[in-house]
């Protein structure tokens, strides 16, 4: 005689798990797991999201693993308080400036610490069988109406429907933690629908249920994240009805809706983001949130140069061809860390790491637009391209009208500044006697200076121009030299990050390699004391 539905729930509720786990809550061969019964034979048990990140962070830190891959720079305090919320079991509040990884570090957290959970085939509230109690699984089992004291939404009337029809042959699907995360951007229009959920017209229209049934319902924000993450971004800009909305989630782990007369559990995960402005300013968020979200942790910018370089190499987005060179790349780190700290420029709204990427973005295809593609190369950005980089700077000025024309002011001068510090460190320790003989050479000569200048080929090729100052020249190869073991050497350095290190490995970019040093030793001798050349329009000429 087979066993009735009663008889297998009772031995799979009330037994221990028949299997191990590879992930917390996760049987080693979950992806053959595809039916409620293959579940119930193991004794599955679902595990909540918070004992997930815990359990899964616990695992990473006894084998020494990346608990937050991607992440740089915070490993002194805000991984060690975000791994001390975790463990706690906290919601979790980041507070911090524009573009200091708050969003990408949810992300991280959901991709990483999240394991993936069976939920009934295409469930859009991620219905688990075992969000059930035993005896409601088994009244759908028996296709029989459950004896509910208070109504509760366990699963959705879909996923209710196909145990009714497929019993212990309902279909599962293995759902991962990235797609049980869910994002909002706090906005003005954001409306308490949209978080809680609201009655579908199209469902009453075309199934013919009754308005306040809850076939009627269609899940927000919060229920679309059972048993996952959700992340309001900028949570101070929802107004304090929709922050009400919240509260009873972090206080009670439930809400209701004015729509339905049913107990919504979205059993989930909360994280919250805020500039400090924000943050700091009485009345943005309600008091009892405030004091709901348990851990607060403040970010930062990287600390050093080397973290902001690493984080440019790994977000950018450009051409596997393209080649970066490395005084490019640290000239541009050291400029955006001088807007970020430059006086006349509102601090309080910060400068992002973003002016980093998309800079090295648009110097690359600034170097395709004049070079690479009209002459099949590959895209190397120069010094000659800098002029592109306004149209990234993003900032509020402090004192002067906040005006474009000011801004480009501000911002140029930050750049020239900049280009020379960062130059005079290609001359530091250059016996004067060098210096001089390359400014004898400019007796009566110039050299031009183009973003479409080659360093082979054509009259005006960089190469062909050395060929009329010895001096020059010799002083341009030594750094050569000097930058291409600079370039080698940080290859292991970015490659222990885990980042790749192929648009700043040097091969077959010789000649351009050589048109990016020359054009930053002309630049520098410009800003020698005593002055070596200057600079008119596209020439450099003797000072």
């Amino acid at each position: 005689m087979s066993e009735s539905f009663s008889d297998i729930l009772e031995n799979s509720f009330q037994n221990p798990p028949k299997y191990t786990e590879i992930q917390a809550g996760v049987p080693e061969d979950y992806k053959d797991i595809k039916t409620l019964r293959d579940l119930l034979s193991i004794n599955y048990k679902l595990l909540r999201s918070k004992d997930q990140l815990r359990k899964n962070l616990i695992n990473l830190i006894k084998n020494g693993e990346s608990k937050y891959p991607g992440i740089i720079g915070f490993e002194e305090d805000v991984i060690p308080s975000l791994d001390r919320a975790i463990l706690s079991g906290h919601d979790i509040f980041l507070v911090g400036q524009i573009g200091q990884a708050k969003t990408k570090l949810v992300e991280t957290i959901a991709k990483t610490l999240l394991s993936p959970i069976p939920v009934i085939k295409d469930s859009l509230t991620n219905d688990c069988p075992f969000d059930l109690p035993q005896s409601y699984l088994l009244s759908l089992l028996d296709d029989n109406e459950p004896d509910l004291e208070q109504p509760v939404f366990y699963i959705s009337p879909e996923s209710e429907k196909k145990i009714r029809d497929y019993k212990l042959d309902t279909p599962i699907q293995w759902k991962e933690g990235t797609s049980r995360y869910r994002y909002i951007l706090a906005t003005p229009d954001i409306s308490v629908k949209d978080l809680v959920g609201y009655i579908d017209a199209i469902k009453v229209a075309k199934k013919g249920v009754e308005m306040y049934k809850i076939e009627s319902y269609s899940p927000g924000q919060l229920m679309q994240a059972k048993h996952g993450i959700l992340c309001i971004d900028e949570l101070p800009v929802l107004d304090p009805r929709k922050q009400v909305a919240l509260l009873s989630v972090l206080q009670e782990g439930r809400f209701t809706t004015g729509s339905y007369p049913i107990i919504f559990k979205p059993q989930t995960s909360f994280f919250a983001t805020a500039n400090p402005i924000d943050y700091t300013h009485s009345g943005k968020i309600i008091e009892p949130l405030y004091d709901r979200l348990k851990s607060h942790i403040h970010t930062h910018y990287p600390a050093s140069i080397e973290d902001e370089m690493a984080i440019i190499l790994q977000e950018i987005q450009i051409p596997q061809s393209a080649f970066i060179p490395l005084p490019i790349l640290k000239l541009l780190t050291q400029i955006v860390r001088a807007t970020r700290n430059d006086p006349q420029i509102n601090q309080e709204k910060g400068v992002s790491v973003r002016l980093g990427i998309h800079g090295l973005e648009l110097l690359i295809a600034e170097a395709e637009r004049c070079r690479s593609i009209p002459k099949n190369l590959k895209p190397v950005p120069r010094l000659s391209d800098l002029h592109c980089l306004d149209q990234v700077a993003k900032f509020e000025l402090m004192e002067l009208d906040d005006t474009i024309e000011n801004r480009k002011k501000v911002f140029g001068d930050i750049v020239q500044s900049c280009v020379k510090e960062n130059g005079l460190k290609y001359l530091e320790g250059m016996d004067e006697s060098v210096l001089n003989s390359i400014k004898e050479e400019f007796k009566e000569k110039s050299f031009s200076i183009s973003q479409v200048n080659l360093w082979s080929n054509g009259e005006y090729s960089y190469q062909k121009q050395l060929e009329s100052f010895p001096n020059l020249k010799k002083l341009i190869d030594s750094k050569y030299e000097t930058i291409k073991s600079e370039q080698e050497e940080a290859q292991p350095l970015f490659e222990s990050r885990n980042i790749s290190t192929y648009n700043i490995s040097i091969d077959e970019v010789d000649t351009e390699l050589r048109s990016v040093i020359t054009e930053i030793i002309l630049e520098s001798l410009c800003w020698t004391q005593p002055k070596i050349l200057d600079k008119r329009e596209y020439k450099y000429v003797a000072a």
